[in-house]
């Protein structure tokens, strides 16, 4: 019989312990897991992580407009480390049964988080069983290199059976050759130049959508504009179980949710940012939906409630397990 008495479960843990020191040598270093799926209705999704860097931050990615101390002090609360962290790159795939569409594509070998760390969505797909000539329908929730920056390899483009969807007023805006007219090591200047070299080459194949718009059958374009100009996120909806992908609406779990209002370094209009954070966390804290948000520590799945003024999110565990 099992001795679940004190005694017997600190034997059974002293034993365990013991155990484990004696072939800790013997026993490989796990590899954190790069691939997620879960069953969404009749929908199968799937996320990516792209890239696992440890950067500097979060402030002032998070936080721009304040101390350094204040979100250094609210990582300490969390016990979080305070000039570090590790976001998530994480491109999501939904299998819907008649499509595959992919949200976003990683940073490719031009993005924000340089190979081998990042950059490894392509190998992730075929680890996935999706090979990348599969993919039917490529949606981009905004123009930045860290999600356009997979839509080329070698040149050609990844998806050669896809259309592409982008918001229309995203396009626009990049489009526009002022954009290059920004500081040549700047993000906009930086994606100005990508989205020439990755996108408008797939103009004939690109399908220009507004909030509100039908992407396919279940999957709905959602306003949410101040990251970029044209940013959009995406109900996704199969069977009564809902999910939002919101590409940028989060740079960071902790600091972007308690503190919304708080601006971000990447925002191209900080007050637009911060108004869409608190709209779009209030509407899934609201509605209770599954997240996909792109930033936020791999699977990067998760929930959103209310937290005093703020808000807090819950990561994925089991909720979708069998």
């Amino acid at each position: 019989m099992i001795d679940l008495t004190r005694r017997g479960l600190a034997a059974s843990a002293l034993a365990l312990g013991l155990s484990r020191s004696a072939s800790a040598q013997d026993c490989p270093v796990a590899t954190p897991p790069m691939v997620h799926r879960l069953q969404l209705g009749a929908f199968t999704v799937t996320t990516l992580l792209d890239a696992d860097a440890m950067i500097d931050g979060p402030w002032p990615i998070v936080g721009e407009d304040r101390e350094r101390g204040a979100v250094e002090a609210l990582m300490r609360e969390n016990r979080l480390p305070p000039n570090r962290f590790k976001p998530g790159f994480t491109p999501t795939v939904v299998q819907t049964g008649r499509e595959t569409i992919l949200f976003d594509t990683g940073n490719g070998e031009v993005g924000f988080v340089p190979r081998p760390t990042g950059g490894r969505m392509a190998g992730l797909l075929n680890q996935a069983g999706i090979a990348p000539d599969t993919i039917d329908v490529v949606v981009l929730t905004h123009c930045h290199t860290d999600h356009i920056g997979g839509l080329m390899e070698n040149g050609r483009p990844l998806f050669p059976h896809a259309r592409y969807v982008v918001g229309a007023d995203e396009d626009r805006f990049w489009r526009d050759d002022a954009r290059l007219s920004a500081a040549p090591e700047s993000n906009a200047y930086k994606s100005a130049r990508v989205f020439r070299s990755h996108l408008l080459p797939l103009a004939g194949r690109t399908t220009f959508v507004k909030s509100g718009d039908t992407v396919v059958p279940g999957i709905t374009a959602l306003a949410a504009f101040g990251h970029t100009p044209g940013h959009l996120a995406y109900h996704v909806e199969s069977a009564g179980q809902r999910l939002l992908v919101w590409g940028d609406c989060a740079h960071h779990e902790v600091a972007s949710l308690v503190h919304p209002e708080w601006h971000a370094f990447f925002d191209m209009d900080k007050a637009g940012g911060a108004a869409t954070r608190r709209t779009i966390y209030d509407m899934a804290a609201t509605d209770g939906v599954l997240v996909a948000a792109y930033h936020t520590t791999f699977p990067s799945l998760g929930y959103v409630v209310r937290q005093g003024a703020g808000y807090r999110w819950i990561p994925l565990t089991y909720q979708f397990d069998r």
